[in-house]
């Protein structure tokens, strides 16, 4: 969890631009950032009456969805899965990084090595065999 920060203590990630701004700082026309909201593409926050406000974050992907656009020939709808798809990659990479971290952490806890093949915790083998038929090929005695 992120520690609080006092209502003057905003950093680049949370400057909010008005829609005229951002259009500029992107290369494109307010119209198309209207688009691309009402699209689900690059959703800003809003105000209380409802007026976009754009990150510094939001004019980079407005910055990518261009690029897609134009340089690659990607058509919106692709555009829109792309950036869906990346940051669901982009959570997933995040959750694997949590989990390995945990993993190490019970390692440290239970004393057991990192390297491959050796257990969090001991589990007893047997040698005893086990024989498995078909509920079918059974006896029903």
């Amino acid at each position: 969890m992120t520690a609080r920060r006092k209502a003057g203590d905003l950093g680049p990630e949370d400057a909010v631009l008005v829609i005229s701004v951002a259009a500029e700082m992107s290369g494109l026309h307010a119209q198309t950032l209207r688009t691309y909201d009402r699209l689900g593409i690059v959703t800003p926050e809003r105000t209380r009456g409802g007026g976009r406000r754009y990150s510094l974050k939001d004019v980079a992907l407005l910055r990518e969805v261009q690029r897609l656009s134009q340089d690659e020939g990607v058509n919106l709808a692709g555009v829109k899965r792309i950036i869906e798809l990346t940051t669901q990659a982009d959570a997933l990479r995040s959750r694997v990084a949590e989990l390995a971290e945990e993993v190490a952490e019970l390692r440290r806890r239970t004393g057991a090595p990192g390297r491959a093949g050796n257990e969090l915790v001991h589990v007893p083998r047997s040698n005893a065999v086990v024989v498995w038929r078909p509920r079918h090929q059974r006896d029903d005695d």
